[in-house]
């Protein structure tokens, strides 16, 4: 329910929107891999819009995720694609702002409410234009069981020391603390390694210093999350080498295994599956450190078709985008899937607030190697992969694991081989 004050200043932004008026009908076609997003996009999202503008009709035409990449580059190519394109984060979006297919949104009227690390996946290297605005993000964190939590009487650890002891009071009280395998590697990476490594090498500081060449994988704050990851080795569930990422869910959502370590994603997936409360925690900081980092990591965005016919409906529809009323909506629509604006919103889903209230305590982040170092061979964050799901299988030791990737990346990304 929303509270009166924010109806009134939702009401203050329809008015505004409504007031900008529009000359004539047009009908705009939105293209995205997001076919589960159907119903949202027709029963919510649309429909708000339309309160603001009557004479724009607007539709949503998704393609199967698997087909989205190669059905829309060739309706680009046959200039069929659609007025409205949803973009993936960071080189598949760049290379259409590139040739040509995406506009430059530099002047749209609200692009001034995203920050730096929001456009951060749809912006050039150089930072001189930005070609989608942006939709959502996903948060990092760990999801637990509060059963579990409660019988044990544990609470939400804040710092590492207190995680590890959790972790080892809960083995000891019979439960597998972490519900979590390394077969299907991505998950050691980018629910491990990434999810607790920003507080290691200071969130932006060491991301953008991997990317100037000022620092590498092979040092500082890089090896010490691989050490941190080490430690929970000793917690995961027995044979979790053979253990998918599918399997993990089952094993958490069965009640089997405490904590998820997670993405925000889960939450939509959780929620019918538990017959338990979940509760969460962010990545938790090292001993005597104040400040703390969250991988609040870009997701998705929505781009304007440079050959549209429809140039002013398609910039009316995404300067909507960018005010806290497409924010809420979207983000109560899709819990777990965060507005990248800087608007305060409110959630109905207690987990989903949880998640999105640790932006006001953390600083944000993206993962490490998805902003220009996986554009070579060795793909960094394939390399990133493969590391941490050894680290956890205990084959790599954390200063291996660095060399590792560090090996791979000064192979072909020149300015970490001026290092």
């Amino acid at each position: 329910m929303f509270r009166p004050a924010r109806i009134f200043v939702l009401a203050l932004a329809a008015l505004a929107i409504a007031g900008a008026g529009f000359a004539q009908r047009a009908t705009l076609t939105i293209e995205s891999w997001r076919n589960d997003d159907l119903g949202i996009w027709q029963n919510t999202l649309i429909p708000a819009f339309n309160a603001h503008y009557p004479d724009i009709e607007v539709v949503f035409s998704p393609t199967a995720p698997t087909e989205y990449n190669a059905v829309l580059n060739s309706r680009l190519e046959a200039g069929s694609a659609g007025d409205l394109i949803t973009c993936r984060p960071f080189d598949l979006s760049l290379d259409l702002f590139n040739q040509g297919y995406l506009a430059s949104l530099n002047d749209l009227p609200g692009m001034e409410n995203f920050s730096d690390v929001a456009r951060s996946a749809w912006v050039t290297d150089d930072g001189s234009d930005v070609f989608c605005v942006p939709m959502a993000s996903v948060i990092h964190g760990f999801i637990y069981n509060k059963d579990v939590f409660d019988e044990v009487g544990v609470d939400e650890p804040e710092t590492y020391v207190e995680f590890l002891a959790t972790l080892q009071a809960i083995a000891d009280a019979g439960y597998a603390p972490l519900a979590m395998g390394t077969t299907d590697q991505w998950e050691a990476a980018t629910m491990g390694y990434q999810n607790i490594g920003p507080n290691y090498w200071n969130g932006e500081e060491g991301r953008l210093g991997l990317i100037e060449g000022s620092i590498g994988y092979d040092e500082g704050g890089f090896v010490e999350a691989f050490e941190a990851l080490a430690a929970w080795r000793p917690y995961l569930p027995d044979g979790y080498q053979a253990m998918s990422y599918p399997d993990a869910q089952n094993f958490f959502t069965l009640g089997l295994g405490a904590i998820f370590p997670a993405g925000s994603w889960e939450i939509g997936v959780f929620r019918p599956m538990v017959d338990f409360e979940m509760g969460a925690f962010k990545p938790p900081v090292p001993a005597g450190q104040d400040t703390c980092y969250i991988s609040d990591h870009t997701d998705i965005a929505l781009g304007m078709n440079a050959d549209t016919a429809n140039p002013e409906a398609a910039r009316a529809f995404l300067e909507w985008m960018t005010t806290q009323e497409f924010a809420e909506l979207y983000a109560n629509a899709l819990p777990g899937f965060f507005p990248l604006a800087d608007h305060a919103v409110s959630l109905d889903d207690p987990l989903a607030q949880t998640f999105l209230d640790w932006r006001a305590e953390c600083e944000p982040t993206i993962r490490s190697a998805y902003q220009i170092l996986s554009r070579g061979t060795p793909n960094n964050e394939n390399d990133l992969w493969n590391a941490s799901a050894q680290v956890l299988n205990g084959t790599l030791t954390p200063e291996e694991a660095g060399e590792m990737v560090q090996r791979g990346l000064e192979s072909w990304y020149p300015p970490q081989q001026d290092r």
